[in-house]
């Protein structure tokens, strides 16, 4: 296992320099740049500018000079954000996204494995049909839809949480976003877990496992579950990659200073090195929670073998 391990660690390295060279000369052929929205400056001040923040070398040049900050750890200052770090940006705001993603996929793997679950069990019958037709509908339906709904109904009509705002993490913050992350989640993870049971449910060991007399939740928790949520487990490493990073409608819309919010706002300014390091720092989450995912495979799939 570590030498599996070691291996896709190594194959992370070109990936991550692919996605940096990306996203480096794809944010340098943007029409703009991080000072044009300031007032006018003098050609000597802007010279200066651009001298301070290595702007005035060859394109070329930048891209090894950034190249061996990211090398270093340092993803450089922000353009727009006077004395502080890109990093520094990343610890003030990451806190926020992580603890709203993370109880978003904890939710949304809860309910909808349940439901799943359920689902199948029933298949064919009017809970097993509802449950598809609300699952549809949560992945028809986006965020930036059911948010403000969400909004308008208990915040705006009712009065129960507030409309926006972070407030430290309180929890009555945190119900509308949290809920409008995990939707989309739910639908999908139920939707999963129900074609998992289904098939399962109709193999060879189950079959064997209900006429030795075991009882349907032994055989559905014990036996049946384990092998069902395999494929969910596949998807769940870039799913909650892009959870706990931030979702870019939700924070904005609840105006949450998370990651999301952040990058919407510096890639509208052209703040170059504050999108370069956010979108270096979701890579790496998919590559660590992917490698994580064929982990749990593994051991929950003894036909698995990691070489």
């Amino acid at each position: 296992m570590l030498r599996y391990i070691g291996r896709r660690l190594l194959i992370a390295i070109p990936t991550l320099f692919l996605v940096v060279t990306l996203a480096f000369f794809m944010m340098r052929a943007a029409p703009g740049g991080p000072f044009d929205l300031d007032r006018k400056l003098s050609p000597e001040i802007e010279r200066n500018i651009e001298a301070k923040y290595g702007m005035n070398k060859p394109l070329a040049a930048q891209y090894v000079d950034y190249l061996a900050g990211v090398a270093r750890g340092d993803l450089g200052p922000s353009l727009k954000y006077k004395d502080k770090s890109v990093l520094q940006i990343l610890k003030e705001n990451y806190p926020v996204s992580l603890r709203l993603g993370l109880t978003a996929i904890l939710l949304a793997g809860v309910i909808g494995i349940s439901l799943g679950v359920i689902a199948a069990l029933r298949q064919n019958q009017i809970a097993d049909n509802a449950v598809m037709a609300v699952a549809i509908l949560g992945v028809c339906v986006p965020t930036f839809v059911t948010a403000p709904l969400l909004v308008l109904a208990f915040a705006s009509k009712l009065g129960w949480f507030p409309i926006a705002g972070w407030n430290n993490g309180a929890v009555a913050n945190m119900v509308l976003p949290v809920v409008v992350l995990a939707l989309p989640q739910i639908a999908i993870i139920s939707r999963l877990t129900r074609a998992g049971m289904v098939e399962v449910l109709a193999s060879n060991y189950v079959r064997t496992a209900r006429a030795k007399g075991l009882g349907e939740g032994r055989i559905v928790t014990r036996h049946a579950l384990r092998a069902a949520i395999l494929p969910l487990v596949s998807y769940l490493g870039p799913a909650c990659a892009g959870l706990i990073t931030g979702s870019l409608v939700v924070e904005r819309i609840f105006n949450l200073p998370g990651l999301g919010k952040f990058f919407v706002i510096s890639a509208l300014q052209r703040d170059y090195t504050v999108v370069m390091g956010m979108v270096i720092v979701y890579a790496a989450l998919i590559l660590v929670l992917n490698l994580a995912a064929d982990l749990i495979l593994a051991a929950l799939d003894p036909r698995v073998r990691l070489a």
